[in-house]
């Protein structure tokens, strides 16, 4: 199993990259070096994250090795002095034989885990600190050639760059002018990434001091099923508003790319921008802008004032803006539809006896493998009225005991005797029995906590809408950059400060104990001693003062008097918004009532189509082989008595299903609706003209041959 477990997480982290930037990104609209951009971005991150449990567990075995070896040499040699004790370089008191060392399931080899560090690590300080602000100036650029857009992106990064290359000169003259500062390449090296990582926990605390909060609490008001209507209700009105604030702006760019659209004619120079600019339009739009369009115009006869290129390309982005924003609130107010229907549907069944789930509105398809045997309407039932709500809440509590041993734990963790740190107790436990399993999983779920705090809250931060995450693949290129941006700088520092928890970070710690690969390319914060053991010691306390703020809503509160609608229970502008969208929720409801119907009856007609459309055109082929006989045998026998004429003329089946059948089919030939006379009964034997009206070949104009009969 030597690296098998490495290659193993490596595709997996892979693939639940891909699967998250396939729900917020578009595959198929966004630009590729977008979206290989973010998916890289992710997966280095989420691949630390991963990885690291690995990397401890190795760590603590090449510890047993080392105390091994130690004591080999302590028994051979003899007693070692008392300043150099084996206690010093243990946390824990160890008996006098060690236990033997057993390898773990998921054991690395040496030399591995270094440079796979290195590789991810500076890969993803190039990525946010180099290429992502690039490429999210590249994708927001209006240029239609890529010369142009490098060269938008190329200024409006200059000031980004030269700030950093500025202050990273100024600390280069700074330390060449000390004679007595010998900072060596390593050194220089360390101090930079100690730098990233002091403004990356510097953001760390407070998103994570928001996360432990927030999550717990989210999943508890989640299971008050009446709260979280009443909250959907607030959604959709706030949603609607700007729904119709994305439609209004839109309209106006549209209207705008129609003035230049007539202005600029196809022999323009610029037309080939217009074409591009129509191109990113909606459909509809395109359309009406089509049929308003001359072939041809000699623009050379007109003194008409055209607009430049730098005007089309201004124009260009706001139109891929505009669309985007309104697909964007378009999906989404879909989508807080069905929430607001299917909430109410669960409020509705509550009371149902029968104990079966009924939807308002039944999928049209037909149902499934899953729900015909597994999730059945009574099974549904049980989990959406009864045992999810329970669910949630007993979730709600393990995350809130989550939450309560990180806080502690960032409070205490430089404390190393006694050892206050919970989650480090937990790793020294399993550590006394080469517990390597328990460790991994211990390392695994504490860490994948604090990134779903962190990375959570990168996900619900919204920033106007110049940053907003929306899933359903509405989320625009800018903003999926800008999270891998936040990623790659977040991740670092939060596995630093999970490696601090455990105390396998010595530089916090201030244990000689081996340090983890991940650690020793990070370098040696005793270069910077106050950063080691001033910021990264107490910063993190602040997250106690966070949790309180985040537990009371003060962010909450203080943008609701900023003007920012936001949901609070015991607010007057709130209950009018919830009124307002329940009247918005059942307008799309009677819609989707309209439209489902509509529905239904295509699904009939086509469902009976595949059923009869054979019998129809046998029906069809047989009617006009009759009346070619039909006309043989009155043109060849004047003298047949008017009865047996008018019996062969209507002769028709006799049964009654055969009837029942000619009935629905009526429709097989084209009619001719200018009869004079109708009949209630189409397939009565004395009318004078075959249901549903008189079929084209035997019109009034044909039918006057036979009136001599």
């Amino acid at each position: 199993m030597s690296g098998a477990a490495l290659g193993i997480e490596i595709v997996v982290v892979f693939f639940l990259a891909l699967f998250l930037l396939h729900r917020y990104g578009d595959f198929r609209k966004q630009q590729r070096m977008v979206l290989f951009g973010t998916l890289l971005a992710w997966y280095l991150c989420f691949l630390i994250v991963f990885i690291l449990p690995l990397d401890v567990s190795t760590t603590i075995y090449r510890q047993c090795k080392v105390y091994q070896e130690k004591h080999a040499a302590v028994v051979t040699v003899g007693p070692l002095p008392s300043n150099q004790t084996m206690a010093n370089s243990s946390v824990t008191a160890t008996p006098s034989i060690p236990k033997p060392c057993y390898k773990p399931w998921s054991y690395i080899p040496d030399g591995i885990m270094p440079v796979f560090w290195r590789v991810v690590y500076w890969t993803s300080q190039c990525l946010t600190w180099l290429l992502l602000p690039f490429m999210q100036s590249y994708a927001r650029s209006g240029g239609f050639s890529i010369t142009g857009k490098v060269k938008t992106a190329l200024i409006e990064n200059a000031i980004y760059y030269g700030t950093y290359l500025l202050i990273f000169g100024s600390l280069l003259i700074y330390v060449a002018v000390h004679p007595e500062w010998h900072l060596s390449w390593y050194e220089l090296q360390t101090i930079g990434i100690t730098a990233a990582n002091t403004w990356g926990l510097f953001l760390l605390v407070l998103l994570l001091g928001y996360g432990l909060v927030e999550i717990p609490r989210s999943y508890w008001n989640a299971s008050r099923r009446g709260h979280l209507l009443v909250k959907t209700y607030f959604k959709a009105a706030k949603l609607m508003t700007e729904k119709a604030d994305a439609e209004e702006n839109l309209e106006d760019v549209m209207e705008e790319v129609r003035k230049v659209s007539e202005l600029i004619k196809y022999n323009h120079q610029l037309r080939k921008y217009i074409d591009t600019i129509l191109r990113k339009c909606p459909t509809d739009y395109q359309e009406k802008m089509g049929r308003n369009m001359d072939d041809y115009e000699d623009f050379d006869d007109k003194q008409n004032t055209y607009p430049t290129e730098k005007n089309l390309v201004k124009l260009h982005k706001q139109v891929i803006y505009a669309v985007q924003r309104h697909n964007r609130t378009r999906v989404q107010w879909q989508m807080l539809l069905q929430q607001a229907i299917h909430l109410e549907d669960v409020a509705r069944n509550e009371s149902s006896s029968a104990h079966q789930f009924t939807h308002s509105f039944p999928s049209t398809e037909p149902p499934g493998w899953v729900s015909r045997y597994l999730y059945t309407p009574t099974i549904e039932w049980y989990w959406e009225c009864l045992l999810k709500q329970w669910f949630y809440r007993l979730l709600s509590v393990v995350l809130t005991l989550f939450s309560v041993a990180v806080v502690w734990s960032e409070c205490t963790f430089f404390s190393t005797r006694p050892v206050l740190s919970l989650f480090a107790v937990f790793i020294q436990l399993a550590e006394r029995d080469y517990n390597y399993l328990y460790i991994e999983m211990a390392c695994f779920v504490t860490i994948f906590f604090l990134c779903t705090c962190v990375y959570s809250t990168v996900f619900r931060i919204r920033v106007f809408n110049y940053y907003y995450f929306a899933s359903h693949h509405q989320t625009d290129a800018y903003s999926l950059q800008f999270s891998g941006m936040l990623f790659c700088r977040l991740t670092p520092p939060l596995c630093l400060n999970f490696l601090g928890l455990i105390h396998m970070d010595s530089a916090i710690s201030q244990q000689q104990k081996l340090q983890t690969a991940y650690t020793s390319i990070m370098g040696s914060m005793r270069v910077l001693s106050f950063i080691a053991n001033g910021f990264y010691i107490y910063y993190p306390m602040l997250i106690v003062i966070l949790c309180i703020a985040t537990y009371f809503s003060l962010g909450t509160r203080c943008l609701n008097l900023l003007g920012f609608q936001q949901f609070m229970g015991d607010n007057e502008l709130t209950s009018d918004l919830i009124d307002e969208g329940k009247e918005l929720i059942r307008r799309g409801e009677s819609h989707d009532t309209k439209r489902q119907r509509t529905e239904d009856g295509e699904n009939r007609r086509r469902e009976w189509d595949e059923r009869y459309g054979k019998q129809r055109e046998d029906y069809s082929a047989r009617n006009r082989s009759t009346y070619s006989e039909m006309k043989e045998t009155n043109y060849s026998d004047t003298a047949t008595p008017v009865n047996t004429n008018r019996q062969a003329k209507y002769s028709r089946a006799g049964s009654r299903a055969e009837r029942d059948c000619v009935e629905l089919l009526q429709d097989a030939e084209p009619l001719d609706f200018n009869a004079d006379t109708l009949t209630d009964d189409p397939l009565d034997a004395n009318s004078t003209r075959h249901a549903g009206g008189r079929y084209l070949s035997m019109s009034s104009s044909q039918s006057r041959i036979f009136d001599d009969v």
